[in-house]
């Protein structure tokens, strides 16, 4: 018997499994970390791809923008901050003169004392802090429309600086291909009907994990970015990290370039060979705030299927302290009891929370997904997972109901960024 132990919330989930059932322990593929990470962020701005150093980009008295992630997503942005604003003092540009925008998209509204934890108290002190609520529409300013028909509206505190530094990292995302680059601006600071617009794209061909060339949701972003970047200083700074949030490497420049630069990484980083689809998978979100509710943990959900074989059974570790975290998925769950017919509904009309229904749902038609959770189980089951338990162990003997006694394992402790890619299919 080996011992395992999950992450699950602040804490973790531990135990026993034979080891003779597990076809593969999924891990992020080793990279050193990067030892002196203020020599790294320092060498990546003045050494950027594709821009000039950033003492040729800032002039001293200009105003600079920082659109930072918010809790749901980490890049230990308190690491990074205080070594790029002190940077931006030493080239001439006042702490008056600097703010950090947080790029919500449609998420919720941070605090007061969540925006000073996400970027460090130093920063937080020194600089405006300002949270981008895509539904406050007088917030934001229009530049046109995109070729596939999404109307273009950014943040108004990011269209009158002298410079945008879109930070953040990048993973796997089930949907735009991968995380960062544009994605601090679209969908980070946009208005919720750009967003809305945009996310309808997920429904479409080539819409997929890994996927950016021939993506309609990361063309339709690249293509209103560049719109709104005419005549403007962007300066990408993207980090990967590794699963227990090291810094592996940083990504600093033009903002598509650097990030096409990073994406490859990721793939290195993320991409794990299985040998094969399993009959059950274990897997983890890696903890908080990956589990900190269901519209985060759909993220790991989407990888972990990628392990598991038709009509078999995922079992996701993963505590969602704040249920579903969206009430339009809850109530569209509610309402239809099927992936098809929420899918059908989003084509008459797209809604953002909709949308993350049937990315839930939807995962239901290959494999049974089990929750170790503290999800209400009426609620689990009205999203359609088949039981809410309290160990990995109950969660087992409840798929043996569906597998039966002889299966195979696939365990992912690092689900929400591991990406699983059976061989032969590569």
């Amino acid at each position: 018997m080996t011992r395992y132990s999950l992450a699950y919330g602040h804490e973790h989930k531990e135990f026993e499994l034979d080891s003779n059932r597990v076809l593969k322990e999924v891990h992020i593929a080793k990279f050193p970390e990067i030892v002196n990470l203020k020599a790294a962020i320092l060498e990546s701005i003045y050494h950027p791809i594709g821009r000039e150093p950033i003492d040729k980009i800032i002039k001293p008295g200009q105003k600079i923008a920082f659109i930072c992630n918010d809790p749901t997503r980490v890049a230990n942005t308190f690491d990074f901050m205080p070594v790029l604003v002190n940077e931006m003092n030493k080239l001439g540009v006042k702490d008056e003169d600097m703010f950090v925008i947080f790029a919500l998209g449609t998420h919720r509204n941070m605090t007061r004392e969540e925006m000073v934890e996400a970027v460090g108290p130093d920063v937080g002190s020194r600089v405006k802090l300002y949270n981008s609520d895509s539904k406050v529409e007088e917030d934001f300013q229009y530049f046109g429309e995109t070729s596939r028909k999404t109307p273009v509206w950014f943040n108004k505190k990011i269209c009158n600086v002298d410079h945008i530094f879109m930070t953040g990292s990048i993973v796997h995302h089930f949907f735009c291909g991968y995380g960062g680059g544009r994605k601090a601006i679209l969908p980070g600071v946009a208005a919720m009907e750009t967003i809305r617009m945009n996310h309808s794209h997920m429904l479409e061909e080539h819409a997929d994990i890994g996927v950016l060339h021939g993506n309609p949701c990361y063309e339709d972003q690249m293509e209103a970015v560049s719109m709104f970047a005419k005549g403007r200083s962007l300066f990408l700074f993207n980090c990967v990290l590794d699963a227990e949030h090291h810094f592996l490497k940083i990504f600093a420049g033009d903002y598509d370039l650097a990030h096409q630069e990073a994406c490859k990484f990721v793939d290195e980083v993320y991409g794990v060979d299985i040998p094969e689809t399993a009959d059950i998978v274990i897997s983890s979100c890696g903890g908080y705030p990956k589990d900190i509710n269901v519209y985060q943990m759909q993220k790991t959900m989407n990888n972990a299927w990628c392990a598991v074989r038709e009509g078999g059974v995922v079992i996701m570790v993963a505590e969602c302290i704040e249920g579903s975290g969206s009430k339009p998925l809850e109530d569209t769950c509610r309402e239809y009891d099927s992936a098809d017919k929420i899918k059908a509904l989003l084509e008459k009309h797209f809604a953002i929370g909709v949308h993350k229904a049937f990315a839930v749902t939807r995962l239901m038609q290959k494999a049974k997904f089990i929750l170790v959770s503290a999800l209400n189980s009426e609620l689990a089951k009205t999203m359609e997972f088949s039981g809410v338990v309290d160990s990995v162990p109950a969660a087992l003997k409840l798929a043996e109901e569906t597998v039966g006694k002889d299966y195979k394992i696939i365990i992912m402790p690092e689900g929400g960024y591991t990406v699983p890619l059976v061989k032969d299919k590569n």
